[in-house]
């Protein structure tokens, strides 16, 4: 099998197993060379029953550097010594999916690592769209940057992503955090879509969180938000809380049946009442 076809297959599987809506997504996970944001093989990689999390990682190195080792529903390492990885597709291309990105589509991506998934959504927005990704970690932001330069209406940012400028029709963002920054929620146009993974981290967890991904969606100053799956990522790097951490942690103990009724994200001055799931300084995820 040739790689072009394999690459075809490869896309159609993740549709099918993670129930893609969007056929400019699977054009794209088709299209887009996976291996060429990679460092070279043979690669170390995790299988989708590895990341759920249940259990000690267990990393195991591709038999050799033929890139269609990388066409499946697996983990790839970028860092495997920091628990660093390309994540997994049936993970990662619902939540763009969810962003429903159409042509010229203005798109903010935090956590790009070696941009593997902000060229597979530069691909969904065309030439005629605009892709800003933010990766706090130089060196890769450098090669992320290398990677995406046949592709110029990308601009990759080598800092943390606390300032935004513009808006946007989508926001992904690709690390775990304790909580939405208000320059993200600005930033968001209204009819805009955000992916927002709630985590929770321990010491003896290193540097991957545990948490809920909510789906964030803005009508005017009024903000929507709903539970759209649970997820085992890596922590973002400089703009979490350790106090909102230990109060998200506390709030996912109580499982998850309370995270399904929420059903708007407030900004508005209020107390805290038995409708606020989260409950912090300038936001609450609120039933």
């Amino acid at each position: 099998m040739d790689l072009a076809t394999r690459r075809r297959f490869y896309a159609e599987e993740i549709e099918a197993v993670a129930r893609l809506r969007s056929p400019a997504l699977v054009e794209a996970l088709a299209a887009v060379p996976r291996e060429r944001f990679l460092g070279p093989g043979p690669w170390t990689v995790l299988a989708d029953v590895d990341l759920l999390g249940l259990g000690p990682a267990k990393h195991r190195e591709t038999p050799d550097a033929d890139p269609a080792r990388v066409y499946h529903n697996i983990g790839v390492a970028i860092d495997p010594s920091r628990q660093l990885f390309n994540g997994q597709p049936s993970t990662l291309a619902p939540w763009i999916d969810a962003l429903e990105l159409a042509p010229g589509a203005r798109v903010l991506h935090v956590g790009a690592g070696l941009g593997y998934y902000t060229a597979v959504m530069a691909h969904c927005v065309g030439r005629t769209g605009r892709v800003v990704a933010y990766e706090v970690d130089g060196p890769l932001a450098d090669r992320a940057r290398a990677n995406l330069s046949s592709m110029p209406w990308v601009t990759v940012h080598a800092e943390s992503c606390e300032t935004v400028e513009g808006t946007f029709d989508a926001i992904l963002v690709n690390a775990g955090v304790t909580h939405p920054l208000d320059s993200w929620l600005d930033a968001l146009a209204s009819g805009g879509r955000m992916i927002l993974p709630m985590t929770a981290s321990m010491p003896a967890m290193g540097p991957i969180g545990k948490g809920h991904v909510f789906l964030i969606g803005r009508d005017a100053a009024r903000f929507s938000a709903r539970l759209s799956g649970f997820v085992a990522i890596y922590s973002a790097v400089g703009i979490r809380e350790e106090w909102l951490n230990a109060a998200l942690a506390k709030t996912m103990m109580a499982g998850p049946q309370r995270a399904q009724t929420i059903a708007r994200l407030r900004r508005d001055p209020h107390d805290h009442d038995t409708a606020c799931w989260l409950h912090g300084p300038t936001f609450c995820f609120s039933a």
